[in-house]
């Protein structure tokens, strides 16, 4: 069972989570891709950002909790979410690009690679992905959930050779230069 599988943490997910949405990470997506691009976002957990990326793009939706995308679905019927997990992504869809806010930092660096390289297949050709992380290094847990901390160093090394590494940058979400994102075009 996984850690979004409890109605209880879900809860606990989306009270933390009020406060922050990714339109940072959404206005630099906007620099490389067109109004009407084709856009999966991986780890939609509540939804926020999703319906940001909607005003813009053909967005889809997925999240690995069966809750999240049952309670968005609930909400927004006429979007289209799914459960996939961030490593396999397992859809015959094809995108434009892939969007993920702080969802890859539970992901070991062997999964990070798995998910990296499954993106690649997933997206078109000169498709872009961009994905935030915790910056920093190391791991930690925090009620049973696991984190882990990237630096753009280790992002490149993960991310192969299907890429090219459009841009990299530290932003602050609690703390100065907390996080870090990267973009990320296939080739």
């Amino acid at each position: 069972m996984g850690y979004y599988d409890s109605e209880e943490n879900v809860e606990r997910y989306i009270r933390m989570a009020s406060g922050y949405d990714g339109k940072l990470l959404i206005d630099v997506l906007a620099k490389y891709l067109p109004e009407g691009s084709r856009i999966l976002e991986v780890g939609m957990g509540a939804g926020k950002d999703l319906l940001m990326l909607n005003k813009h793009y053909q967005v889809s939706g997925s999240d690995s909790s069966a809750i999240f995308v049952k309670r968005f679905r609930r909400l927004h019927p006429n979007l289209d979410v799914k459960v996939l997990d961030a490593i396999t992504i397992d859809t015959d869809e094809r995108y434009d690009g892939i969007y993920s806010n702080k969802v890859l930092i539970h992901l070991s660096r062997a999964d990070l690679l798995a998910s990296f390289e499954r993106q690649a297949q997933v997206l078109n050709t000169g498709g872009v992905a961009i994905h935030s992380f915790w910056y920093g290094d190391g791991e930690a847990e925090y009620h049973g959930l696991r984190f882990h901390y990237y630096r753009e160093d280790s992002l490149k090394a993960l991310t192969g050779p299907g890429y090219e590494f459009l841009e990299s940058k530290r932003y602050t979400e609690i703390e100065i230069d907390d996080s870090i994102y990267i973009v990320l075009r296939r080739r």
